[in-house]
């Protein structure tokens, strides 16, 4: 689980919470007509701009804001110099058991595209054609959360609009200017708090963890290619580190230098 996503969320409210507390009571700040307009306006639009199964299929996507690959590019990099390991000494086919218990369709596919003997260039086609259409879905639920982004702040000055219509209307009766600039106020409050600390943040981070899906990806490809040309490992190993940063590689290889010497 990714905790400074969560973190970042909860601790934003906190502090807005704890300011606005320090000047009065929260409830002032709990609007109904408000809320409705503002996430009301929000959802409608994104229903008008996209599909319903793709609304949907959104919620596949969220979870990578909260949950992260539990295997970082070291593990990944280790996982494949063991199947090249097995395979130079065993042969492709012996890599069909465990490729089968990998727990990344991606990889397994690929691997057993190997294992079956197809053409290298038909899996490097194969995996790239299903690479590039992941990174369109990645792309389409970042758009998603990127469109409720921008609608709140819009939908909250058309609140803005509405309470100052109602408001003004209304000079002659007291009683109605309250609410009239209650509404006004609190739907660009609405608008912004939950564009800029919710919205807009998630859409972020699914396009931070695409890029580092995609790149896990293309590591894959080339390692499983260059198993399947019989490369020597270390060679592979190498091939691989160039994906990643200098400052991982240099902790991966201590770690590796530490383990052996252990």
């Amino acid at each position: 689980m990714d905790l400074t996503t969560i973190i970042g969320i909860v601790v934003g409210f906190i502090l807005i919470a704890v300011a606005i507390l320090q000047g009065g009571s929260i409830k002032i700040f709990f609007n109904m007509p408000s809320m409705l307009i503002t996430f009301g306006g929000a959802i409608a639009a994104t229903l008008i701009n996209f599909t319903m199964p793709q609304i949907f299929g959104v919620m596949k996507v969220l979870k990578n804001a909260f949950f992260g690959s539990n295997e970082g590019p070291q593990g990944l990099i280790s996982t494949i110099v063991h199947f090249a390991e097995k395979a130079r000494k065993e042969g492709l086919l012996s890599l069909e058991e465990e490729a089968n218990q990998l727990g990344d369709p991606f990889m397994q596919k690929g691997l057993q595209l190997v294992i079956d003997g197809t053409d290298p260039e038909l899996v490097r086609d194969i995996l790239e054609t299903e690479l590039a259409f992941l990174e369109e879905r990645h792309k389409l639920g970042k758009s998603i959360f990127e469109a409720i982004g921008a609608s709140c702040p819009a939908f909250g000055f058309v609140g803005t609009l509405i309470g100052l219509i109602q408001m003004l209307r209304n000079l002659n009766d007291p009683s109605k200017i309250g609410p009239g600039m209650a509404v006004a106020l609190l739907t660009t409050f609405y608008g912004a708090l939950f564009a800029y600390l919710v919205f807009n943040p998630i859409a972020g981070k699914l396009g931070v963890r695409s890029g580092e899906e995609i790149l896990y990806k293309q590591v894959m490809i080339e390692g499983i290619l260059s198993i399947q040309a019989g490369n020597n490992p270390r060679i592979i190993e190498e091939k691989l580190l160039a994906f990643i940063s200098p400052k991982i590689r240099i902790d991966l290889r201590k770690n590796k230098e530490e383990s052996a010497s252990g």
